[in-house]
């Protein structure tokens, strides 16, 4: 009997050193993970970081060595200088009109494309997505000179036409964005909802859209921050300063043979241009994630 409790004691004694061992062995991989993630998100967070430094600086001490790591007085009248050397206020309300209507557009058109593709049946469907989705492996450089000769024949140049327009044809990454998720919706629902009496757009606007929440959302936060941060679009059709936007009004500080560069106001402007983007995706990073986390279920 004593031989079998010492037995047993033994098997709990090495079961327990087994155990210890292991959680020591899994917290060391997550201590090592953690230090990775934290020096990984420094690594990211730095450059955002010294952009607002070098924002709060005087221009004697941009370029110091070694670096000023924190400006001491700051300097925030630097995004005051901004705005009294560019009509900063229009350029912002260009960039919000241009970026509302391309959301807009693009949510409509790409929404009501990737509905038909995910649920209607009719022949070729297949086939005209794939040629559809095909410009995705062209840049911009290559349609740009034609699209720049069309837009010119219409008579839109130095206009917002040519970067809104497109918008309300649809964006084949778009497109599939949402196609992908919408093939993840049971069709009992539109079944139910054809049952009820309702058409393909009363389908797609009562059942589809308030379903498809989370990947609108990802679509939206892609295209503000596309048509918010588009530098080369009003750089091609807009020649006339009062139409010009945030990224173009960086030019101004970048320097000519005539003036230096202005760093601390280029990285003022840079600031206000990324503060939206920040603000974007810190409210609707939940619709975000869940867009691209249920996106692709499906195929």
């Amino acid at each position: 009997m004593s031989g079998r409790l010492l037995r047993s004691g033994g098997v709990l004694a090495k079961e327990r050193l087994w155990l210890r061992s292991r959680r020591t062995r899994a917290r060391m991989v997550h201590t090592v993970v953690y230090t990775l993630i934290v020096l990984g998100a420094v690594v990211v967070f730095f450059p955002f970081y010294w952009q607002v430094s070098t924002s709060l600086k005087a221009p004697a001490d941009v370029f110091r060595w070694p670096p000023l790591w924190i400006p001491i007085p700051p300097h925030p009248e630097n995004y005051l200088e901004v705005a009294s050397v560019v009509p900063l206020g229009l350029y912002v309300r260009n960039s919000l009109i241009i970026s509302s209507l391309v959301i807009a557009g693009a949510l409509l058109s790409c929404s009501l494309a990737a509905y038909g593709f995910a649920r209607l049946r009719f022949p070729g469907r297949e086939a005209i997505f794939l040629v559809l989705i095909s410009p995705m492996i062209l840049p911009w450089a290559v349609y740009m000179v034609p699209q720049f000769v069309l837009f010119q024949k219409l008579g839109w140049y130095n206009s917002y036409y040519p970067l809104i327009v497109p918008a309300f044809f649809g964006s084949p990454f778009h497109i599939f964005l949402l196609r992908q998720f919408l093939l993840g919706i049971p069709l009992e629902l539109e079944d139910a909802a054809r049952i009820d009496g309702a058409g393909f757009l009363g389908t797609y606007a009562r059942i589809i859209l308030p379903l498809a929440k989370p990947a609108l959302a990802t679509v939206a936060i892609f295209t503000f921050m596309g048509a918010w941060n588009d530098f080369f679009g009003p750089l091609v059709y807009v020649s006339d300063q009062r139409l010009f936007t945030l990224p173009l009004g960086l030019a101004f500080f970048q320097g000519s043979p005539r003036s230096t560069i202005q760093i601390h106001l280029l990285m003022a402007t840079s600031v206000i241009i990324a503060i939206p983007c920040i603000l974007v995706y810190f409210f609707a990073q939940r619709l975000f994630i869940q867009g691209i986390v249920f996106t692709g279920l499906k195929g």
